[in-house]
């Protein structure tokens, strides 16, 4: 077996691999992947945003395990996850990871945790739709159904009613997280054990079929001991992945976007900030185009409306490295045509803290200017969210030109 260990934008590495691995993490845009020129068993392996964990299965018996570590503390990730899914109810240490540093055993070690205490309780109950035949009768009778499939005969009857069960969306998600944890190589072999304990407890929930989509839940005060545990379950089934992959290879993941992290986090952060303003703010919307003919559609990550509903703030999240000549010029590119757009005369580009400190360009002939921000994601958490208040605060009260 090779193992492989990355860090998230740090230098290169060269590593021996199957030809086949590295082609398929080449195509997939995992890693940066490239092939030595001279030495064909050698590959330049760079990682870039993705974090987390990869296993790929060689046809021949031989397996590749790739880990990339985020810049950012495992419990910083966490916190960033979180705040995104639940701004009001997740707070820093609402998870454990233990001693884990890295991506997928940190994971699987808070998801068995949460679960437990979901669980301490007794499996969640709630009414479940059920249609069934019986020869007694309870709820409704399903007239169109007897005829149909009876063809007048009274027993046994078609009946639907609400069955009080264990059988619920709550607990087969649980389920499902666990049992796709279970399958995923790299979760330690202690981790591993408790989440078989958990999947036999929540063996009464129906599992889901792959492919089948993740039944839907909404936070209630019935459900509140399962919320943490619900939300990480959730960020499982959407970050795991197996996959059948040409010649034969088999790739399994859990991988997190560093891009999608920062972004999520930088707009819900921001739009609570903001309700203190009044106005609303929308995230990633949909009805605004460059152009007078609606032909150009444009998505900044968040505009800003008052109570009148006119635009005042545009801002947009960058999870870019730094460099020492300062940010990409594409990116004030982008928000000039945002801020042209919506007439407003400044528009924010929000970045990870890197080399360049805040700047401010004012356009020639337009009388807009383009801030640059920086976030320093290595604050704990209470100081990150008060450096978001400032920021807001300077995004309403703009400076002067």
């Amino acid at each position: 077996m090779t193992e492989v260990h990355l860090v998230e934008h740090a230098a290169a590495k060269v590593v021996s691999l199957p030809d086949a691995a590295g082609r398929a993490l080449a195509a997939a845009k995992i890693v940066d992947a490239v092939p030595d020129p001279y030495e064909p068993s050698l590959w330049r392996l760079r990682a870039g945003s993705k974090v987390g964990a990869v296993a790929l299965d060689v046809p021949g018996g031989e397996t590749v395990r790739l880990r990339i570590t985020p810049k950012v503390p495992i419990g910083r990730l966490f916190f960033l996850l979180g705040y995104s899914l639940d701004p009001r109810g997740w707070r820093d240490g609402a998870v454990d990871v233990a001693e884990h540093d890295e991506v997928l055993p940190a994971f699987a070690h808070a998801v068995e945790r949460q679960t437990d205490r979901a669980l301490r309780q007794g499996l969640l109950q709630g009414y479940q739709p059920t249609e069934a035949a019986a020869f007694v009768v309870r709820g409704r009778i399903r007239e169109a159904e007897q005829i149909r499939r009876r063809f007048g005969a009274p027993l046994p009857v078609e009946t639907a009613y609400d069955e009080f069960t264990t059988d619920i969306a709550e607990n087969r998600i649980l389920r499902a997280a666990v049992e796709r944890l279970l399958r995923l190589p790299g979760v330690p072999r202690a981790v591993r054990t408790r989440l078989m304990h958990q999947r036999a407890r929540l063996a009464d929930a129906t599992p889901l079929v792959r492919g089948q989509k993740v039944p839907g839940w909404q936070p209630n005060r019935l459900n509140a001991r399962y919320q943490h545990a619900l939300h990480l379950a959730g960020l499982v089934l959407e970050r795991a992945s197996a996959e059948h992959l040409p010649g034969g290879l088999r790739m399994n993941g859990f991988l997190f976007d560093m891009n999608k992290v920062f972004e999520d986090f930088v707009c819900v952060a921001l739009r609570e900030a903001l309700t203190a303003y009044g106005g609303y703010a929308t995230l990633q919307a949909r009805n605004i185009y460059l152009d007078e003919g609606d032909a150009i559609r444009m998505r900044p990550d968040l505009v800003w409306y008052g109570e009148s509903g006119v635009p005042l703030v545009v801002a947009d999240a960058k999870y870019k490295a730094g460099r020492p000549q300062g940010y990409p010029e594409a990116d004030l590119y982008q928000m000039l045509a945002y801020c042209t757009s919506l007439g407003l005369k400044n528009g924010h580009l929000v970045y990870a803290k890197g080399n360049a400190p805040h700047a401010g360009h004012m356009v020639r002939h337009a009388g807009i200017v383009l801030h640059q921000h920086a976030l320093d994601l290595g604050q704990a958490p209470s100081v990150l969210l008060r450096a978001v208040s400032v920021l807001t605060a300077s995004m309403v009260r703009p400076w002067p030109d």
